[in-house]
């Protein structure tokens, strides 16, 4: 009887830890903290105007920036802002003449011809959303894309992640996208 009660403990044992780091299983991870990708999930398709643009971050989103990547595309240049909690961005995106922080009022110093203005709307600060924020390098390069001289600063304020991107061209066509599992905002800008 105690061989068989050893024997069923040690079946369920098995059990559990065999559904432990299958290939199949989730894994938790921390927040990643790469700089550079392909990126190839967005359109891929180059941008064709500089004007600003602007999307609705969906009801009740409550995201924090957790990554930021820069990468080379054909014909394009991407920055991506990778979030992590709940619902879609929304955003505000166009050229600023200077990098002025919301809430202080400080300027900061951006390297490049043109300053381009990330605003991620649907943003919380991380102990509201729960989800490490990125803490990676300030500002964010890759040798491999020079036309982006850096993405600065990603402060959350009244709802709102800004942060800019140093671009060394005259203000290039730009697109920006949204995208899903997981939640991403995406940056094209042509290169020239």
């Amino acid at each position: 009887m105690r061989i068989a009660l050893v024997f069923g403990m040690v079946a369920i044992a098995a059990l559990t830890v065999s559904g432990c780091g299958t290939d199949t299983a989730p894994v938790a991870t921390s927040a990643p903290t790469s700089t550079t990708s392909t990126f190839t999930d967005a359109t891929g398709e180059v941008p064709t105007d500089n004007e600003p643009k602007s999307g609705e971050a969906s009801t009740g989103a409550a995201l924090t920036v957790t990554d930021i990547r820069v990468g080379r595309q054909e014909g394009f240049d991407r920055v991506v802002f990778a979030l992590g909690g709940t619902g879609t961005p929304g955003w505000r995106v166009a050229y600023t003449d200077r990098a002025v922080q919301d809430g202080s009022g400080k300027t900061v110093d951006v390297a490049g011809s043109s300053i381009l203005e990330v605003r991620i709307l649907g943003s919380v600060y991380p102990f509201d959303s729960t989800v490490p924020a990125y803490s990676g390098p300030d500002p964010v390069t890759d040798p491999g894309v020079p036309g982006i001289t850096g993405v600065y600063k990603t402060l959350v304020y009244e709802g709102v992640t800004q942060s800019f991107v140093g671009v060394d061209a005259d203000r290039p066509p730009f697109a920006v996208t949204a995208l899903t599992n997981p939640p991403r905002l995406v940056v094209d800008i042509a290169t020239q």
